[in-house]
């Protein structure tokens, strides 16, 4: 391969940039999960103290209200949306935002599977829909930031204090690293293999006192599988907020998270954390200030992600080129830094225009980032050349 720039002399320290599951904290080793639970029952007093801290830490940590319930659930993020969704909706007529691939997933969940009345307000990649078009007397379901789009919601004055319905927020690429405005959400949903660097296969359930009421006032039409179950004889089951889960959880993956929440506080909380995000984002937006061939998916700065942060490729060399070439493209400027070690996993997402994606979550390190830039040029650089020799 002809090369028109030598390589650079800097590597990152630790070249994991992917979206999910993201960098394990800084200084993590197999070492820090010496104290699981294992071979236990986690219904155990152990076991169950051992999910009581992750829920405690997680509300230290992410400063949740003293009033909203924190679960533990099965599926991801992905679980702890259906549970709120097959649980909550079809009282009333919902909204749904779609921006990105996984806010589509909710659509095609809430109209072909609960065939709710339903109003889609929609956008394309790197543009965010018109939230004024919100009616507070829908109930409304939203991701926070677009993991596969790089945009996020600015913040949440769309959604009114006085609502009705109730608001369902995928915030899964935004905890930790983004102002969640509690007053205005009810159910918010994340997975530790985020932003804490975590195991996948859990997923976080937080709900609102409005929450609570939605689910003991209403009893959807629907058969609810016995994963999504949070009542009993029209209670909601406090257990399941206090360390009980529904069904089996990784003890590993716990204290995984244990000590990723740990570490959030050891650094300074959310505010170091968020203060870590911003400034790995800082990073890559000075780069692409001073680089003509690549530009952030997200089209205005108040919406570009501080976590998930997407690019695409400007350059009219490439951009001429049909989609199918632009993206066999990127996919080879990303395998060619994974080959080179410099960065693993920073394809954009399968459904997302062709493009880069870097995460830049609180356990990605800025110096990586720093070293990171030279090497997207390098690789850029290198495939033009081999582009038009071709």
């Amino acid at each position: 391969m002809a090369m028109t720039t030598a390589k650079p002399a800097m590597q990152p320290a630790r070249p994991e940039f992917s979206s999910g599951p993201c960098a394990k904290r800084p200084g993590w080793t197999p070492e820090n999960l010496s104290g699981a639970v294992l071979g236990r029952s986690h219904r155990s007093k152990l076991g169950k103290a051992r999910l009581q801290e992750a829920i405690t830490r997680t509300r230290a940590v992410l400063q949740v209200p003293d009033d909203f319930l924190i679960g533990i659930v099965p599926g991801s993020d992905t679980g702890a949306v259906e549970m709120a969704m097959w649980s909550m909706l079809g009282a009333r007529k919902v909204q749904l935002l779609a921006f990105e691939s996984f806010g589509k997933d909710w659509v095609t969940d809430v109209t072909k599977q609960l065939k709710i009345d339903a109003e889609v307000l929609d956008a394309p990649y790197g543009k965010l829909p018109d939230l004024t078009k919100v009616d507070p007397a829908c109930d409304l379901v939203f991701t926070w930031n677009g993991t596969t789009s790089g945009v996020r919601v600015p913040n949440a004055d769309f959604i009114s204090a006085d609502r009705e319905g109730v608001v369902i927020c995928d915030a899964t690429s935004a905890a930790f690293a983004q102002d969640l405005d509690w007053a205005k959400l009810d159910v918010i949903t994340f997975s530790w293999q985020k932003a804490l660097g975590g195991e996948g296969a859990h997923g976080v359930l937080i709900l609102s006192p409005r929450a609570v009421a939605r689910l003991e006032s209403y009893t959807p039409a629907w058969p609810m599988p016995k994963l999504f179950r949070m009542t009993k004889g029209g209670k909601v089951g406090l257990d399941l907020f206090e360390g009980a889960t529904i069904n089996t959880p990784s003890m590993l993956a716990v204290e995984d998270a244990i000590d990723a929440l740990k570490w959030g506080e050891q650094i300074g909380g959310l505010a170091e954390m968020q203060r870590r995000a911003d400034a790995n984002l800082a990073v890559l937006a000075e780069w692409v200030d001073k680089t003509a061939w690549v530009e952030f998916l997200a089209e205005t700065v108040e919406t570009r992600s501080n976590t998930s942060v997407c690019l695409k490729v400007v350059d009219p060399k490439i951009t001429a080129l049909s989609d199918d070439a632009q993206a066999d493209f990127a996919k080879k400027l990303a395998a060619l830094l994974e080959k080179e070690g410099v960065a693993l996993d920073i394809g954009g997402y399968r459904d997302a225009p062709a493009g880069l994606r870097i995460w830049c979550g609180a356990t990605v390190d800025t110096a990586d980032l720093d070293a990171l830039t030279p090497w997207l040029d390098w690789a850029f650089a290198s495939l033009s050349a081999e582009l038009a020799a071709a």
